[in-house]
């Protein structure tokens, strides 16, 4: 089995942070992976994404241009690349920053006001891991258990203070 994500939305988003953890969860279970950050010269404010390859075989090419699952934090992000989604696929949308409904019928779409969530549980800048959450619940491509230790691994020593949030808010997100 073979899941390619695209992860989408402003740079100091989280963006390139959840294909991070996503990515490091798939090689903690012993798959196959590429992580491939991208992002605009202007950093925080400018345009991110992320594209994350997990596969039970070897990844050929760590391009996703026809992604199985969609994750968007801003309008542009799913105005550029909605209709690059296989059908079938999934697309999982902060309705909290993105008013507009998707077009598509031959996919399934996720409706998560991650931003307010973030806010309401005394983290407003972890919609990313809110979406991300949701992500691994709906899709499967890897296991909730052990999500706390892909914290841990992936999260600074300097930030170690911010793992129980950044858990919290996953765990928000598989829940909602």
């Amino acid at each position: 089995m073979t899941t390619q994500i695209l992860i989408a939305g402003f740079g100091g988003q989280g963006v390139l942070f959840a294909g991070k953890f996503l990515a490091y969860k798939g090689l903690l279970e012993d798959k196959q992976l590429s992580w491939l950050p991208s992002y605009g010269p202007e950093m925080r404010g400018g345009t991110a994404n992320c594209s994350v390859i997990i596969s039970d075989e070897p990844v050929g090419s760590p391009i996703v241009s026809k992604p199985d699952v969609l994750v968007v934090m801003n309008l542009p992000s799913l105005d550029k690349y909605e209709n690059d989604v296989v059908p079938g696929g999934k697309i999982f949308v902060d309705s909290t920053l993105i008013e507009r409904k998707v077009e598509r019928t031959d996919v399934d779409v996720y409706y998560i006001p991650a931003t307010q969530l973030a806010i309401d549980i005394g983290a407003p800048t972890l919609a990313n891991m809110i979406m991300t959450g949701k992500v691994i619940k709906e899709t499967g491509v890897v296991s909730y258990d052990g999500i706390e230790q892909t914290l841990t691994k992936i999260i600074s020593a300097r930030k170690a203070n911010l793992k129980d949030i950044n858990f919290k808010a996953l765990e928000t997100g598989y829940n909602a």
